[in-house]
């Protein structure tokens, strides 16, 4: 039980208050250094990011690709190419005689009775038969088969109720079924389409009249007669022929001598992919594309400099040991604005002189300048691409790039500029510069990962984390401490309240014997 002053007059509350704020300011540090921790990890782990992200870069750099680019151009629209870096070098000509399309069958007439009264397809088809040419039966029953690529067949069977389902429900079904077909209905037509997904001819046989999309009407009068969509006609010489239209394969020449047909509007032939949007003969020439391996180095570099700059920076940050972290309560006396400048410099210098970054750094260093051994017409360093070391010693070791000389090095030899960057060795001599630092970022990223681990390790699993378990238990021991703390203080205070008001009572008894005597 506690006392608040009734006796004494005094505003306990605000003693004990303010005797606690001075038991609390040891759990204030440790809030502080707790606060300091985690700052300190999420500054390693945004260097790490840094770190792979360059990392992740260099793995290009090591891919022959990357120098080996082609690009194409076209002498029509009709045509387009896509080569990859095994393309030759070239002119390529395409007679594209047709082009590939998909199957197509629709309603041959509209299946509403009243075209006035159109069917609503989102509604249940049962309370809607009337509006239909030809009321769908119950329950609704067919089959819809179609080809695969290698011409085997896919069928699935539908059955229906008109009483649970919508136009659209069925369409749904038929939709998200394994056919590869689209079905919809047109409401200003007042049709029902039904189309292959993919173009191509894949039903090779006569049956369903080599149709794409087949049934037979005669077992599916939902489609035939309820949706209009006819699988065969007959033509002048009283012969079936299938309804549907489209289906066909593309077919073009390459080359003057070789003819294919192939499903879609897209074919390869040699390493070159030709994307076919018009009949007619194209002329496609394949040359190098030095400038995709000049972006990349320079992206590369780019990079690599922003690297520099930043982990320099932190290392070199001043370190405001007077400004340390804010407490809630020293937040609620500052606006928002002073908040952040005061964080600012709280947050400042928290990696400054670090040894694995500064370690890792110079490791990058070193790895980039050595001179690759064995080189091809003798790239050997990156000086020899137009790729030299900042004049200012500010910079810290940035990279600048003489884009004149890049080019023309890719031009003359991009197969010596790769190796340079990509070559793989035994030593450090002989590996690439790309090689070489993937590696010694790898070394680097690990053991800031030891220190300040990542988003998938727990805290027992780095450094900083025991340390903020270690931090954790001791804030719990000593708040479990000042709860003890305050109960004394109100034990005391509650004993000193009781003391008073006894005193009192004594006091108000010998006035009232005195008075009572008189």
């Amino acid at each position: 039980m506690r006392i608040g002053g009734l006796a004494s007059g005094m505003d306990i509350d605000s003693l004990v208050k303010d005797l606690m704020k001075a038991e609390r300011m040891p759990l204030d540090k440790l809030t502080k250094k707790k606060q300091t921790l985690e700052w300190q990890r999420d500054e390693y782990r945004n260097a790490n990011k840094l770190l792979t992200e360059l990392r992740n870069m260099s793995l290009d750099m090591r891919l022959q690709g990357t120098y080996f680019s082609k690009k194409t151009s076209s002498s029509s629209t009709g045509v387009s190419a896509t080569a990859n870096s095994s393309t030759a070098e070239g002119t390529y000509k395409v007679n594209v005689q047709r082009l590939a399309t998909a199957a197509v069958n629709a309603s041959q007439e509209t299946i509403s009775a009243d075209p006035a009264a159109k069917i609503d397809p989102n509604a249940k088809l049962s309370t809607q038969a009337a509006k239909f040419k030809v009321a769908p039966q119950d329950p609704i029953e067919f089959s819809i088969v179609t080809y695969n690529e290698n011409g085997s067949k896919n069928t699935v069977n539908f059955n229906f109720n008109p009483a649970d389902v919508s136009l659209n429900d069925v369409f749904k079904q038929i939709n998200d079924s394994s056919l590869g077909v689209r079905a919809f209905y047109d409401s200003n037509a007042d049709k029902v389409v039904m189309e292959r997904t993919k173009t191509g001819n894949f039903n090779q046989t006569t049956e369903f009249l080599g149709a794409e999309i087949g049934y037979n009407g005669t077992t599916a009068p939902f489609l035939a007669n309820t949706l209009q969509i006819k699988a065969g006609k007959l033509n002048s010489q009283n012969e079936w022929e299938k309804r549907e239209t489209g289906g066909e394969n593309a077919k073009l020449t390459y080359n003057d001598v070789l003819t294919v047909e192939p499903t879609s509007n897209q074919y390869t032939i040699n390493n070159l992919t030709f994307n076919l949007s018009q009949v007619g003969e194209s002329t496609i020439t394949v040359s190098g594309d030095s400038d995709k391996a000049f972006d990349k180095i320079v992206q590369f570099v780019n990079k690599y400099n922003e690297v520099i700059e930043k982990l320099n920076g932190k290392l070199s940050e001043t370190k405001y040991r007077s400004y340390q972290p804010l407490t809630d309560e020293e937040k609620e006396a500052m606006s928002e604005k002073q908040v952040e400048m005061w964080e600012e410099r709280a947050k400042s210098g928290l990696l400054r002189n670090d040894s694995v970054l500064s370690s890792g750094l110079n490791q990058m260093r070193t790895h980039f300048y050595t001179p690759l051994s064995g080189a091809v017409a003798g790239f050997s360093q990156l000086s020899e691409l137009g790729i030299t070391t900042s004049s200012n010693y500010r910079d810290g070791g940035k990279l600048s790039i003489n884009e004149t000389v890049l080019r023309n090095k890719l031009k003359e030899n991009p197969e010596a500029v790769w190796k340079l960057f990509g070559a793989n060795g035994d030593t450090t001599e002989t590996k690439g510069l790309a090689r070489r630092l993937q590696e010694s970022i790898d070394s680097t990223v690990k053991k800031i990962e030891a220190k300040a681990g990542n988003s998938l390790r727990t805290n027992q699993q780095f450094t900083i984390g025991r340390n903020l378990l270690n931090v954790d238990r001791q804030i719990d021991r000593f708040e479990d401490r000042l709860i003890q703390v305050e109960d004394r203080y109100w034990k005391q205070f509650t004993a000193m309240e009781k003391a008073v008001q006894r005193s009192n009572e004594q006091a108000m008894f010998l006035m009232n014997q005195f008075g009572g005597g008189m």
